[in-house]
């Protein structure tokens, strides 16, 4: 369908041990707090910048 935003299936399979305070908080908005956790996420501007800063802390695929 033309105009209907896609999803974002992201993973958490890093931890945020030893990470600063910031990349936990983005991890916890995304919501994400544990490994191997799994979300599906409006595909968003915001979204894909927060996915963008800790993107070494996940695994992410399209799904439509």
């Amino acid at each position: 369908m033309a105009g209907t935003k896609g999803t974002i299936k992201v993973t958490q399979v890093g931890s945020p041990i030893g990470r600063t305070q910031d990349q936990r908080a983005t991890l916890i908005g995304l919501g994400l707090n544990k490994l191997n956790r799994t979300r599906v996420l409006e595909d968003t501007p915001a979204v894909r910048g927060m996915i963008a800063k800790v993107r070494h802390l996940l695994r992410v695929e399209e799904t439509r």
